[in-house]
Order: C-alpha cells, then sequence, then structure tokens
C-alpha cells in the first residue's frame, strides 16, 4: 500500500488550525525532530516572539534499554519557566502515544505547565494510551508494521516518507 499525503498542504491546515489554540501567552513546543521543525517553521509563520522550545523523549521512553542513548542534538531546550506556562505541543506523528507520555515526564521535569495540548499533523490512530491531540490536520489508517517520517529539505518544504518497521 502507497500512501500519498502532501506534507506542505497539511502543514497549512496545521497553521491555520492551531491559531484558536494560541493566545499571546502560548509557548510552542516542538516534539525532537519532526514536531521541532513544525514548531519553529509555525512560531515564524505566525509572527511570535522569542523562540520555540524542543522537547525529547529519549531520557523517558519506555524502551529506553532497547534504544540507549544515541549522541545528537535531540536535547531538550525550553527558552521560557514551565512553571504556569500554557504550552502548545506539536508533533509531526501522533501512533501510540508512548512518545507523548515520555514527553510529558521530560517537561514536568522543568516545572508544572498550567496547561499542556497537543496539535499533530498526522494521527494514524493506534493509541496505545489514553491520549489524543487537540488539534490534527490529517488523519489515516497505516498497516502497523508501516511509519510516517516526516522529512524536511534543505530549502526547509515538508514530505513524507514511509518505511518499513523492522523491529
Amino acid at each position: 500500500m502507497t500512501l500519498s499525503l502532501d506534507a506542505e498542504a497539511l502543514y497549512a491546515q496545521l497553521r491555520d488550525g492551531v491559531r484558536a489554540l494560541i493566545t499571546p501567552q502560548t509557548q510552542l513546543v516542538g516534539i525532537w525532530s519532526g514536531g521541532a521543525w513544525l514548531a519553529q517553521r509555525l512560531h515564524a509563520d505566525l509572527g511570535r516572539e522569542g523562540k520555540p522550545g524542543t522537547v525529547s523523549s529519549r531520557m523517558h521512553r519506555d524502551d529506553f534499554g532497547e534504544r540507549g542513548l544515541a549522541a545528537g542534538a535531540d536535547a531538550t531546550t525550553l527558552p521560557f519557566a514551565v512553571d504556569g506556562a500554557d504550552i502548545l505541543l506539536v508533533d509531526d506523528v501522533l501512533y501510540t502515544g508512548r512518545t507523548i507520555r515520555a514527553v510529558l515526564n521530560e517537561l514536568f521535569d522543568y516545572g508544572r505547565p498550567a496547561r499542556v495540548r497537543l496539535a499533530v499533523l498526522v494521527d494514524r490512530g493506534g493509541r496505545e494510551l489514553p491520549l489524543a491531540a487537540a488539534y490534527a490536520a490529517a488523519t489515516v489508517a497505516l498497516p502497523p508494521a508501516q511509519l510516517l517520517r516526516l522529512a524536511r529539505n534543505e530549502t526547509g518544504r515538508f514530505n513524507f516518507d514511509t518505511v518499513e518497521d523492522r523491529r
């Protein structure tokens, strides 16, 4: 099965859809890596002040023993106080909810936000945890063995790659 999704068109829907979720106090935080790319672009396109945050799930993943701690740039960076913050968490693909659970644990290591909402480019169903996005630009069904990954080219344009999960 070949899935064809226009990531740029979905990004435009996401940008327009999150406007209703954002107040002047809302902090954008992208989940490393695709969510961080989306949050950076949303932040610029929506004319937000300051910088968006980036949060990593790697220290709180329930499969940490299998994945290990890979070297890389996926460290959490939150350029605002988390205590009392209104946070809009941004990710590319919502699937089982395990990454979101790990990211929430990471956020709470930095403080207690007043509110955390989630906006995603694609919700592919298959939840293992009771989590839902406040906004999803698209909902698709994929076989469990197929992964959907956001990619970004050198000009910053988005596209999707589908790959087989070999775990």
